[in-house]
């Protein structure tokens, strides 16, 4: 069920640019919105786009529900990053994300995020996509820039699809580096650009950047996410193409990205 016209949303931030996107964007829509923002990384600047912020830590999930349904909140975005390795130094679980996490076999992004979901949807909060009012960041299909991929690079395209898709059904990470149909790096608790810089001072120049979802990627609240600091990185070590796959990932500042690729002779690329 998506929100209503006279409903107050709810919005899980995470770290980054895009929750003030999305505040930004209901807004814009006339609705009401309450963030639930956490504390080491939500942007403090939400507090100027919500019309109201309540700060929690890391695992407080009990707290979160609390204001949710304190405030009547029936439907919530989640959009954000959380750093991976604060995971082992900040969180603060209270009971409720004591419970949730005893109940994990593993600690995997989708894992966790499912999880999460399934005690706010046990209490009435449905979950809905987060590119629900932002649609147009999502990668469009084909060559985005004006230097198109050469026929090696396209067989690498190829071949580290198949690479990060398999990565990414053992919920690993979202972005293989390779050269040659030669893995140089694969992404894990890093991050993408950390991926980069390693695959590329490898591959020393031409390297292949492919970012993709997972095989079972739940869209509502873990979308894959590239912005000008990723093209920032590939210069660094001249990479040379960006591969995305097309209405599954979010394009910060896509205008910018495009410039920036084409003045470095990076291709981009959507599938």
């Amino acid at each position: 069920m998506m929100p209503g016209s006279d409903e107050t949303i709810g919005l899980i931030a995470g770290g980054g640019q895009f929750p003030l996107m999305v505040a930004d964007a209901v807004r814009k829509q006339g609705l009401r919105m309450v963030a639930v923002a956490h504390h080491g990384e939500t942007d403090p600047l939400l507090a100027e786009k919500a019309d109201e912020v309540v700060w929690i830590k890391l695992g407080q999930l009990g707290h979160l529900i609390k204001a949710f349904k304190k405030r009547g909140i029936r439907n919530a975005i989640m959009a954000g990053t959380i750093t991976k390795k604060r995971m082992f130094e900040n969180i603060r679980p209270d009971l409720k994300g004591l419970t949730v996490i005893s109940k994990l076999a593993v600690f995997h992004d989708d894992d966790i995020l499912r999880a999460v979901a399934g005690e706010l949807a046990s209490e009435d909060i449905e979950i809905v996509s987060s590119t629900y009012y932002l649609p147009e960041l999502l990668a469009p299909p084909g060559c985005l820039t004006r230097k198109r991929p050469s026929k090696p690079e396209k067989e690498d395209i190829d071949f580290g699809w198949k690479v990060a898709k398999e990565l990414g059904r053992l919920d690993i990470g979202q972005c293989v580096v390779v050269r040659k149909k030669t893995v140089l790096a694969l992404e894990a608790i890093d991050g993408t650009d950390e991926t980069i810089l390693r695959g590329g001072r490898l591959g020393r120049e031409s390297a292949v950047v492919i970012k993709v979802s997972k095989p079972d990627q739940d869209l509502r609240f873990d979308v894959p996410t590239v912005g000008i600091e990723t093209l920032k990185a590939m210069s660094r070590v001249k990479a040379s193409v960006l591969a995305l796959e097309a209405g599954k990932t979010l394009m910060f500042d896509r205008p910018e990205m495009i410039t920036y690729a084409d003045r470095a002779g990076i291709s981009i690329v959507c599938r």
